[in-house]
């Protein structure tokens, strides 16, 4: 890969060859996409793949959805950007608001990464405080790689961050109480592999609101899919601040902070800003996205087939025991524990060569344009791999 023009391969590093399917996977995986529709896609020789991969989440309606692109058409015919903010922008947070009712004020920005950011400068600009607590992944900026391999990150940035332990009521407990007035935000995807149990929902609740901190969810992969409103409208948990992204415009770059008006108006003590935060294309695409999800209960379309294909994972499991270690996530977004590493290099390389695309970490994800006849179908390739592999 070191003589491609793109350091790295690609600029997305979870969709480089080795990422999806284990170092050196051959020529008989697929290597770059040229284009997609629905829950397909088709690789630069052509050839067509049941897609569980969905651009990491980022797409739940099925790729190239009609209403989605008819309405970024529209706001390609109408200009892209101006000199001036688009409408769109304030009628999408409006939307937004009325069907989230906690996303009382919102800024929009282009990538999770950057959302977060802006939570967390939001929430330090509020408390005057710095030191901030994590659970997940938050993108690739400096604040949050505390604990991360590689260069380029001041120290005295590291010391500022630490990842308190998903599911461990004491143990963030005791993170949130040592740090005690120093405590800026503390920063959880509510879904890390397993649902959060509602003992740890409350103790982060509870406990950022003794200390005086702002409690901030990254719902960048579980807000258009466990709900619209993500995990604080299904577990019924109302954080400070929320961040949306992914599937928020169904692949078109759009993320947002948004959460409490008095919290928000700090974005305006500080610069948070980006000459496309407000393109329309994706605005536009954002609003029809979410049309699409009320109008056509979509999130209920994910949790059923989803559900299907998790219970055809167990069964899987069952069925190999020595080859599957467990099953992990939940219905939208789900994937297997596979007993060795080579093993999940072996099933993710043998279901590409048979024309499916299924993920051998966390997650795979299933979409509007799934039915039940794509999900048997992946479950009967994965079968047959797994037997093979096994084997």
């Amino acid at each position: 890969m070191s003589d491609w023009r793109v350091p790295g391969f690609t600029s997305t590093g979870s969709k480089r060859p080795d990422a999806l399917f284990g170092p050196d996977p051959g020529p008989e995986v697929p290597a770059r996409v040229s284009r997609a529709a629905g829950c397909r896609v088709w690789a630069a020789d052509g050839r067509e793949y049941l897609d569980y991969v969905m651009a990491l989440g980022a797409v739940a309606l099925g790729y190239g959805h009609p209403a989605v692109n008819q309405a970024a058409e529209q706001a390609i015919a109408d200009g892209v950007v101006g000199p001036l903010p688009p409408v769109a922008e304030e009628h999408l947070a409006e939307a937004l608001a009325a069907r989230i009712p906690w996303l009382e004020r919102v800024r929009f920005l282009k990538t999770g990464a950057e959302a977060v950011a802006a939570a967390v400068r939001i929430a330090r600009v509020v408390t005057g405080r710095e030191h901030v607590l994590g659970c997940g992944y938050h993108g690739w900026l400096d604040w949050c790689q505390g604990g991360a391999e590689g260069g380029g990150i001041p120290a005295g940035v590291r010391a500022l961050f630490a990842e308190v332990p998903f599911n461990d009521v004491a143990g963030t407990r005791e993170m949130i109480r040592e740090r005690g007035r120093q405590l800026a935000a503390v920063v959880v995807e509510p879904v890390v592999v397993a649902e959060p149990t509602r003992e740890w929902l409350d103790a982060l609740r509870t406990e950022t609101q003794k200390v005086g901190a702002v409690l901030i969810f990254d719902e960048i992969k579980t807000a258009f899919r466990l709900a619209i409103g993500g995990a604080a409208e299904r577990y019924g948990v109302r954080p400070d601040l929320v961040v949306l992204g992914k599937a928020l415009a169904n692949g078109f770059p759009l993320a947002a902070v948004g959460g409490r008006a008095d919290l928000m108006a700090g974005a305006t003590r500080t610069w948070i800003s980006s000459t496309l935060a407000t393109e329309g294309v994706a605005l536009a695409a954002a609003r029809a996205t979410l049309e699409t999800f009320e109008r056509e209960a979509v999130c209920d379309h994910l949790h059923r087939v989803g559900t299907r294909l998790l219970h055809g994972l167990h069964r899987l499991q069952r069925k190999h025991p020595d080859a599957i270690a467990g099953v992990a996530g939940m219905a939208e977004m789900c994937f297997l524990h596979y007993a060795t590493e080579d093993l999940s290099r072996a099933v993710a390389v043998g279901c590409a060569k048979r024309g499916l695309l299924f993920k051998r970490t966390a997650y795979n994800f299933v979409s509007l344009a799934h039915d039940e006849g794509a999900v048997d179908h992946a479950l009967e390739v994965l079968d047959e791999v797994l037997r093979e592999a096994a084997g």
